[in-house]
């Protein structure tokens, strides 16, 4: 998942976005999107169905 794509999905600038998110979690939107990546990940990983590649591909990864 990209700022870009989550700008297109909402229909709002790139700015808007990072100002939104800052004010509502503190961090910017790169920081926002690399926590919620690790966070579905960790769930992926502990629920114990899919091996590391697996859920690296999941997430939109090319290379585990």
């Amino acid at each position: 998942m990209s700022v870009q794509y989550l700008t297109e999905q909402l229909n709002v600038s790139s700015g808007y976005l990072s100002n939104m998110l800052r004010n509502l979690t503190g961090a910017n939107d790169q920081q926002y999107i690399h926590q919620k990546v690790i966070e579905r990940a960790n769930k992926y990983l502990t629920a114990g169905n899919l091996s590391v590649s697996e859920v690296a591909y999941q997430l939109g990864f090319e290379h585990p």
